[in-house]
């Protein structure tokens, strides 16, 4: 059985609601933000898990309590890196969030 397009029972897609130009712009920015934000953080991430390690040897002779500094950067040094990385994302995204949630609250007063 074909669907022709004059079938009014089927349900017809909404038009999305219209954004104005501000409010199209805090979104990009906000979504290149985070975009960047999730590319630097990976970087640091990449760079503790597989840059460190290569020059792990090189660090050997010092030593902190009497154990080499490379086996503080594999027991918890890179550990202690992801938790802050988390916690950079979530202090810095928690700001963006804010100034889009400006945006949004003076587009509204706008319209008001």
């Amino acid at each position: 059985m074909a669907i022709s397009p004059a079938d009014s029972s089927l349900p017809t897609s909404a038009a999305p609601p219209s954004v104005s130009v501000a409010m199209a712009s805090a979104h990009r920015a906000y979504w290149r933000f985070n975009v960047a934000l999730i590319g630097v953080l990976m970087t640091i991430g990449f760079v503790v898990s597989f840059g460190l390690p290569l020059f792990a040897q090189r660090l050997g002779h010092l030593r902190i309590a009497g154990f080499p500094l490379p086996f503080y950067f594999g027991a918890q040094g890179a550990i202690l890196v992801y938790v802050a990385l988390i916690v950079v994302y979530i202090v810095l995204m928690q700001l963006a969030d804010a100034r889009l949630l400006r945006v949004a609250r003076t587009e509204q007063g706008d319209a008001a």
